[in-house]
């Protein structure tokens, strides 16, 4: 799983998407060429912590088109503004899928777009991405001190299954939380019936 990205998000649940991220925000598939202002960004948000750029580099090598629909377990995008004299990008979001698991790799909205949804709009992409690969599960981490991202997690879902005691660079404990993609369907408690049903079914077969 990608570290915690989820600082900066905002706090207010956003609409559901429908062909764009809301009025003004235009959102595509991130590229090589994205890398810089994603790069500046990702400085401004995460200082201590920030990724290499050659990180998202290779990030995007195992993504399309880097990589063939076979080959490809990454998925990035960036949300961009529409508006003349604005900041291009305004956030940001990657995941990776290895079936039957998904991971939120990263999760970045800029300051001044913050608190108007669009952190949800991104994680939900992630979701319904995952669920069109077909994973089970869909795991992230995040900050224990970081009480708003993880309440926003918990709205869309997400349930924590583990702690990571000093996961972080600066000690910080980590929450590992998953939402389940797939129901569970409990097995049937098997019953003496049931045995013998099958071990007679099996007995005609090798008749």
């Amino acid at each position: 799983m990608g570290d915690d990205r989820s600082g900066a998000l905002g706090d207010r649940a956003g609409e559901s998407m429908g062909g764009s991220l809301g009025e003004g925000v235009h959102l595509r598939t991130m590229t090589p060429a994205d890398v810089p202002a994603v790069m500046q960004l990702e400085r401004t948000l995460f200082p201590q912590d920030a990724w290499p750029e050659e990180f998202f580099r290779q990030e995007l090598a195992q993504a399309e088109p880097q990589a063939s629909a076979e080959r490809a377990t990454r998925r990035y995008w960036v949300a961009e503004s529409r508006n003349p004299g604005a900041d291009d990008v305004l956030g940001y979001a990657g995941m990776m899928c290895v079936l039957p698991l998904a991971d939120v790799q990263t999760l970045a909205v800029a300051p001044a777009a913050q608190g108007r949804g669009l952190g949800t709009d991104l994680l939900r992409l992630i979701i319904k991405e995952s669920q069109a690969r077909g994973a089970e599960d869909l795991l992230l981490e995040v900050r224990a001190d970081n009480p708003g991202a993880q309440r926003l997690y918990r709205r869309e879902g997400f349930e924590q299954i583990h702690l990571r005691r000093r996961y972080y660079p600066d000690g910080g404990d980590a929450l590992i939380m998953r939402r389940r993609l797939r129901p569970e369907h409990p097995r049937r408690p098997s019953s003496a019936a049931d045995l013998r049903s099958d071990l007679t079914d099996r007995g005609d077969a090798h008749e």
